[in-house]
């Protein structure tokens, strides 16, 4: 028998025959591919950092120097002195807000006059401009500036910038090319600043942030490193330029990484509905199948038949998913940016577009998947005997007659799981807490067939007595039907299993978030300068500001807290330093040692001594009593560890030091946050409005306890939206894949619903019967994924999220949540027979028993 015609017999006409069945397969792929397009889009628009857009501003240059708290000028004079052909670009680099807008983008100041004449830099390329360079002639004056072209400014337009805790006027003189010095397009907005106009606005006057080096050969790397750190200053860090983009980058894989496994659940939904499908038509054509080989047909070709066919539905569904992920991308992207923002690095959404990466992804996923799936049933087509295929029940047969020795299998599989939770993370990513994961979701998958069985059998003398002969003939229908049955229960299972593993961390993690908020908010009012905040950005408050909230009526002290970035073993992280204050009584900070925090707080003013957060000492393996040797200013500094404190605020860690240490090193003593607390009894909104009065003049954001408590809620609630996103997608698609295999059922058992209908069966009895089916196996679905996703949830809570961000998270039943979710994947399951029913009642029974 010819190829065209094997394919056309089993494949093609099939399809027309039952196209909504083909539509289903096809929105199964679909969508969950999307689910992955999508979150690899938004991710990618999502990521890019600060630094990275200093990068494309900057141009390429070989080496990066940088210092915790910046560099004094010395240092630049220092390098510059060097005998070597160097090309010099120290930088200012930091934040404003454009009031008019809200917009915080970044602020660049270079040395102007000495990059003019260099057509590798920004600056030269903004000067090989005719109109640009007419406004270099405004270089000195402190109030001129330079915006890019998206801020929609035009030259001469005044713009109001919030840096720091003050608001400044000052006038566009020229706008920044669309592209970089290298051609490349820019990566955010932003507004560059002569260096010496920059130090004056962020009040970094006689330092600066960065210096960035040309060497002549990039080729002699290491030569010129050791030539270049010689010449520095202990505390000062010498790398590749972009090695701070790279450390950000690495510290965001496993935040990608956990989202890019989240997203594949929807695509492992759609591959057991791939799975049962297939395995339903090879069932379903068994008889025709047999006809083939008898005429014929090779094993190889049967099988290769099937693929074809899950290759057809996984290139189209790739295909669609592509303008479907770009559609569900524009909507992660701003829950994705805002996630970043509050835990990583300050970053601007990029452009999202699909490039040739994002069409090989979808098409690798899509067709990977569904070929994946489809080759267990494609093999059992091609392999049975011609006259085995005409056998129709043989397969149900050998799925009852193999159940327990599947559920050996499953055990098997549940322990190898257990055990690898044992094991610690790959390269920062908990690839064995993934592989537990799996190995769990195949467990209940190969238990599914002994469970359905067992509660068919078992329970359908109740459904008896409950809901009539409907109830006792879908009850063996179920169990008749076990290979199907077993399928789409542990599709659904896994679907619902997700569900509520993530609910309960997310639950659990939530709740464990205002336990610690009600330990870290000790004070009354909390302020920090206006505009957005970024993880790892410090604006900061002048000491005029401070002294004058201190003397404030009403106000019993004020604690000063100022943070800087560092990078400690090749990540970033912040060190920070706080003020003691008077009311160090009223502080109840979390220690992981059991010690109260007074005694912790004594100590650390003691010495040399530092508390870290949580994240950093699971990222670095540091616990009390170690020590840490920290590049501050120009210093390496070696601190005392004392203890480790709960943080779920800043994924990168923090290490925290007295203030009298950290300003011993590095003597900038204005404060990046304040925090307030009042005299007993004194009135909140009044001594708030007298703090307003006596602050006026500055641009600070002001919020109580209870005001932060919820923010930080509403925030928390927004990161995870995506999540939940997801785990829609996964349960619309095994909803969606529980109406087709319904569907499927009905046109397998035409000849049934024939005989059920010539022996008075009514259009109301074939309903319920087809709709207590689906609310079986919903029942069944919600029971084992429940089971599952408890285990799977142990695994987020203390593996995954353990390894990869490095939280204790307290375990908590979200049960309200659990349960309403719970029941609307019910009744959707059981409203998902609807649509078969309704295909069964109109069946004709004269023609159906005809066709046998």
């Amino acid at each position: 028998m010819g190829l065209f015609a094997l394919l056309y017999r089993l494949i093609v006409r099939p399809v027309f025959r039952h196209p909504g069945r083909a539509l289903i397969i096809f929105f199964a792929v679909a969508l969950g591919d999307a689910a992955v397009v999508a979150i690899n889009l938004a991710g990618d628009a999502a990521a890019g950092s600060f630094h990275s857009s200093m990068e494309t501003l900057a141009g390429k240059d070989d080496f990066e120097i940088t210092a915790a708290g910046g560099l004094p000028e010395s240092v630049v004079a220092e390098v510059a002195r060097l005998p070597y052909p160097l090309s010099i670009s120290p930088r200012i680099e930091d934040h404003g807000m454009l009031v008019s807008t809200g917009e915080t983008v970044p602020l660049i100041g270079v040395d102007v006059v000495a990059e003019t004449s260099n057509a590798g830099t920004l600056v030269g390329t903004i000067a090989q401009d005719a109109t640009a360079i007419q406004g270099l002639r405004y270089i000195n004056d402190p109030d001129a500036v330079w915006l890019t072209h998206g801020l929609g400014k035009a030259v001469g337009d005044r713009v109001q910038l919030l840096i720091n805790d003050h608001v400044q006027a000052y006038t566009v003189r020229g706008l920044i090319p669309e592209s970089g010095p290298d051609g490349s397009k820019l990566g955010t907005e932003a507004v560059l600043m002569d260096i010496g106009a920059a130090q004056l606005a962020t009040g970094k006057s006689g330092r600066v942030d960065r210096i960035l080096i040309k060497t002549p050969s990039a080729a002699n790397f290491d030569a010129w490193q050791s030539k270049l750190q010689q010449a520095l200053p202990a505390g000062v860090l010498l790398n590749a330029q972009g090695t701070e983009t790279a450390a950000n980058r690495h510290m965001l894989a496993a935040f990608r990484w956990n989202l890019t496994m989240l997203s594949g659940i929807a695509l492992l939904v759609g591959a057991f509905l791939i799975y049962n499908a297939v395995s339903v038509s090879v069932v379903r054509r068994r008889a025709d199948i047999g006809t083939m080989r008898a005429l014929g047909a090779s094993r190889g070709a049967v099988m290769g038949a099937f693929l074809f066919e899950a290759a057809l539905y996984g290139t189209a569904g790739s295909l669609a998913a592509l303008p479907l992920g770009r559609a569900l991308a524009a909507g992660a992207v701003g829950m994705l940016s805002t996630t970043v923002n509050a835990l990583y690095v300050s970053s601007s959404p990029g452009q999202m577009k699909i490039s040739a990466g994002s069409v090989a992804l979808a098409l690798v996923a899509g067709i990977g998947v569904a070929l994946a799936s489809a080759f267990a049933p494609a093999r059992e087509a091609g392999m049975v005997p011609p006259i085995e295929a005409m056998a129709r029940g043989r397969r149900e047969f050998e799925v009852r007659v193999e159940r327990k020795h599947d559920a050996g299998i499953a055990l098997a599989l549940a322990i190898l799981g257990a055990l690898a939770t044992l094991f610690p993370s790959i390269a920062g990513k908990p690839l064995f807490g993934y592989l537990s994961a799996l190995l769990f979701v195949a467990a209940a998958a190969l238990i599914s067939p002994l469970l359905v069985h067992s509660a068919t059998s078992l329970g359908s003398g109740g459904l008896l007595r409950m809901l009539g002969v409907e109830g006792l003939i879908a009850s063996r229908s179920l169990g008749g039907s076990l290979r199907r049955t077993s399928v789409l229960v542990a599709a659904l299972a896994t679907a619902i299993a997700m569900m509520t593993s993530v609910g309960i961390m997310v639950g659990s993690f939530r709740q464990t978030v205002l336990t610690w908020l009600d330990s870290e908010l000790p004070a009354d009012l909390y302020l920090a300068p206006a505009g957005a905040m970024g993880g790892d950005r410090h604006p900061t408050i002048s000491l005029e500001t401070s002294d004058r909230i201190a003397a404030t009526p009403g106000v019993e002290s004020v604690s000063r807290l100022r943070a800087y970035e560092i990078q400690y073993q090749g990540l970033p992280a912040s060190l920070a330093g706080a003020s003691q204050s008077r009311s160090i009584p009223r502080q109840n900070l979390t220690f992981l040692s059991g010690r109260s925090s007074i005694d912790v707080i004594r100590e650390l003013a003691s010495g040399n001594n530092a508390v870290v957060s949580e994240p950093f000492a699971n990222k670095h393996h540091v616990k009390a009593d170690d020590s840490i040797t920290l590049p501050i200013g120009e210093h390496q500094v070696t601190f005392r560890v004392i203890d480790t404190f709960y943080d779920y605020g800043h994924e990168a860690g923090f290490i925290v030091v007295d203030w009298s240490t950290l300003i011993r090193y590095l003597p900038d003593t204005k404060p990046t946050n304040l925090a307030v607390y009042l005299e007993p009894g004194a009135d909140l909104e009044r001594t708030r409005a007298a703090i307003r009065n006596a602050i006026a003049n500055k641009s600070l954001m002001m919020l109580s306890n209870g005001e932060i408590r919820h923010e930080a809620i509403r925030v928390f609630d927004q990161t995870f939206a995506i999540t939940y996103a997801v785990e829609a997608i996964s349960i619309l698609v095994a909803i969606g894949g529980i109406a087709g295999a319904l569907l499927s059922i009905v046109m397998d058992r035409r000849r049934e619903f024939g005989v059920l209908r010539y022996l008075g069966g009514t259009s109301a009895q074939i309903r319920k019967l087809i709709l207590v089916e689906a609310g079986l196996t919903g029942l069944l679905a919600n029971v084992l994924g429940l089971v599952l996703g408890y285990v799977l949830s142990l695994v987020l809570i203390y593996v995954i999220n353990k390894q990869s961000f490095g939280w204790t998270i307290q375990f908590h039943w979200p049960v309200e949540v659990l349960l309403s979710s719970l029941t609307v994947v019910y009744i959707a399951t059981v409203l998902a027979g609807l649509f078969p029913a309704r295909i069964a009642i109109r069946l004709d029974p004269m023609e159906v028993v005809h066709e046998e």
